[in-house]
């Protein structure tokens, strides 16, 4: 008795398939098949060849495979054919045949060679199957795709095709002139994150909220003209080309964007509002100056007003009647002075809009240029490509930044001062728009740079002091957007003006 249980004794006998098993599964396989000797004479076809060529097992067999070739294959592919099978290695390849009738079709070819047990090739077994249908709709879907490419690369806008995580899997040539001259690597990504920053998270969850038209974005560059461009986004559905995608009906979303450039239009538009806000800027400085000039009136009469009001406190006790006429002529002094104030021009109210900061930056660089160049300045303009909106005062914030571009302007505008630049930056750190004006000037000593904030300080002619504001208005419009302004040292050795607005900050 075996000590293997018959349960688990391994396969004594093999059901052998019998060799017209063979033969029929040959005869009857739907793919055409033909088996040659080592010369390629036909020693047997199955059905499916005959359907293929046309020629029944009987008239074809003993025939050299060659009868079917339409002779118009090019040499070199029946050499590396031959080449390959006399090597003993299998040959795939496309051969143009030609059936029975005379109709040529595109064959698809796997020869293998068979081997006997000496090494020896006996025979070769040859595949085939007619890919002439096939072969068409390749050439129109070809056809169809280069005519599509060449209607979007002759468009006047770009196009970009996104996947579902972002990644651009089909342009057209406006949109890779873009990436040249927005010198950025993916415009898509910048356009989107300026007109809809959350885009990316809501194409994963949120689709749907994805499509928009026509939503402006500026790009400033550091060298050359803003480019501002229309764009629009659709959402479509993407089928994947992954295996197992072959069984889901639904595909995944995607995002054309359509972009057309408006620099043109909006350029024209630009210089007819610079004009008047040229003038808009002219009339408001004349009226601080009046503002200021009778601020600092006030402010000089009311230190002797003071010191007399003091005298005459002492002067009560000694000879109340002098200090009766002191203290009338101070009384009508002041009701005078309090009527001046009133006639102070009172600064404009302004609503609070959202703001790009390069474009008041821009609108100030255009303004005080014929200053800049009567000056000899030159202008070193690196603005972040995008920024996102603040919420702010589009004029006190000109004014602001024009305050600080005039000032370092008159730093370096000094008789015998060779090294005269300016470096205008924006940025985004810490959720701030960040602002830097740097100029090659002498500088402000340390010991002024809180002083500088003050009222009516100056650096002028080295005195410290003259009639003025200083700083002090542009630091109340910085505090008024809730932000902060700090003068520092720049990398040249002259004066350094930061300004940082919150992104989250509202102007008071």
């Amino acid at each position: 008795m075996s000590a293997v249980p018959s349960a688990q004794a391994p396969n004594a006998q093999k059901t052998e398939l019998p060799p017209e098993a063979y033969r029929q599964a040959v005869d009857q396989a739907d793919l055409a098949i033909s088996i040659t000797d080592p010369k390629a004479n036909i020693l047997f076809a199955n059905e499916a060849f005959a359907r293929v060529t046309g020629y029944t097992p009987d008239e074809i067999i003993g025939q050299n495979e060659s009868v079917l070739s339409n002779h118009t294959t090019p040499p070199e592919l029946y050499k590396s054919m031959w080449g390959e099978l006399a090597a003993q290695r299998p040959w795939t390849g496309k051969l143009l045949n030609v059936r029975k009738g005379g109709e040529r079709y595109l064959a698809e070819l796997h020869i293998s060679p068979v081997v006997d047990s000496k090494g020896k090739t006996t025979h070769f077994l040859g595949m085939h199957r007619d890919i002439t249908e096939m072969r068409r709709l390749e050439s129109m879907v070809l056809n169809q795709k280069q005519l599509i490419e060449s209607v979007v690369d002759s468009a006047p806008m770009a196009f970009a095709l996104l996947d579902q995580k972002g990644r651009v899997i089909l342009d057209n040539q406006e949109y890779k002139k873009l990436v040249s001259d927005l010198r950025v690597k993916e415009p898509a990504h910048t356009l989107l994150d300026s007109v809809m920053p959350n885009w990316l998270g809501s194409l994963a969850s949120a689709p749907g909220k994805c499509g928009f038209v026509s939503r402006e974005a500026r790009i400033d560059r550091a060298a050359g003209r803003p480019r501002w461009l229309s764009v629009s986004s659709s959402v479509i559905e993407m089928h994947g080309d992954e295996a197992d995608s072959y069984l889901h009906t639904g595909g995944k979303p995607g995002l054309l964007l359509v972009i057309s450039d408006i620099t043109s239009l909006r350029e024209e538009q630009e210089k007819a509002r610079a004009a008047v806000l040229q003038a808009v800027l002219a009339d408001e400085e004349r009226t601080a100056a009046i503002r200021e000039g009778l601020s600092a009136a006030i402010f000089r009469l009311e230190e002797p007003m003071n010191v007399m009001a003091s005298a005459a406190s002492v002067l009560q006790r000694r000879d109340p009647a002098s200090a009766g006429v002191l203290q009338q002529a101070l009384a009508a002094s002041r009701e005078h002075m309090e009527m001046l104030r009133q006639v102070i021009p009172q600064s404009p109210q302004e609503i609070a809009v959202r703001i790009n900061i390069n474009e008041i930056l821009r609108d100030v660089l255009e303004i005080c240029t014929p200053r800049l160049l009567a000056a000899g300045v030159i202008v070193d303009w690196q603005p972040a490509a995008t920024l996102p909106p603040i919420i702010g005062r589009p004029l006190q914030l000109r004014m602001l930044f024009k305050a600080l571009v005039d000032n370092a302007i008159e730093a370096m505008n000094i008789k015998g001062w060779k090294r005269r630049e300016l470096s205008l930056t924006s940025a985004v750190e810490r959720d701030c728009v960040v602002i830097a004006v740097l100029d090659t000037g002498p500088g402000i000593p340390h010991e002024w740079r809180h002083k500088a904030f003050e009222p009516f300080f100056t650096a002028k002619n080295g005195s410290g002091r003259h009639i003025g504001t200083g700083l002090s208005r542009a630091q109340q419009v910085v505090a008024d957007h809730g932000g902060i302004i700090d003068l520092a040292e720049s990398p040249s050795g002259g004066c350094a003006a930061i300004v940082e607005f919150r992104l989250d900050g509202d102007p008071i």
